[in-house]
């Protein structure tokens, strides 16, 4: 009923509808009107780093683009395109937490365990590079399956947006244990 493939750049129109669909449709209850679209105009995007680096995964179901998630071995901890301003150096996976980023999924298919395939798609492609932890930025209505998957939060955070707007962010961590993933 669902696939999981890696993302490529010619899934972007379809990956930018995801995401503004499953932001407006499944943060209205942690986060006002206002923070939704000034999250979708300067944070929630694609980040085509990930794609390029073969981390970035979509989920499909009969043809139709259901979720979309990825890890990354960059120091980018959230925040599509549109949100980086820098360059984006990669981690030690020795010494440095790889990223969970990205994960969204379209209201029509949320809890239908979306979430954990592509977290263990992540896992398994992190632990296979030799990472020991992961380390993210979750939104509020995506800190409950973080918690889930073994995330503890660490650190509430405000993002302050460039229209003024104060966006609250999670950072969570988690221990990637020998042989899990595999």
């Amino acid at each position: 009923m669902f696939a999981l493939r890696l993302a490529t750049l010619g899934d972007l129109p379809a990956l930018r509808r995801l995401i503004d669909e499953s932001v407006r449709g499944l943060s209205a209850a942690h986060y006002t009107p206002e923070q939704i679209e000034s999250g979708l105009h300067y944070v929630f995007g694609p980040d085509t780093q990930l794609i390029a680096d073969g981390t970035y995964h979509i989920v499909e179901s009969a043809g139709r683009l259901a979720a979309a998630g990825g890890w990354s071995k960059r120091q980018t901890l959230y925040g599509g395109d549109q949100h980086k301003s820098a360059a984006d150096p990669p981690l030690d996976p020795r010494t440095d937490a790889a990223r969970i980023r990205a994960f969204f999924v379209h209201p029509d298919f949320a809890r239908r365990g979306l979430g954990r395939m592509l977290f263990e798609a992540c896992l398994a492609a992190a632990a296979e590079s030799g990472f020991r932890s992961f380390e993210l930025g979750a939104t509020l209505p995506g800190e409950p399956l973080y918690a889930s998957l073994g995330f503890v939060a660490r650190e509430r955070a405000d993002a302050h947006l460039p229209d003024g707007v104060v966006l609250p962010i999670v950072r969570m961590t988690r221990a990637i244990v020998v042989g899990e993933g595999d």
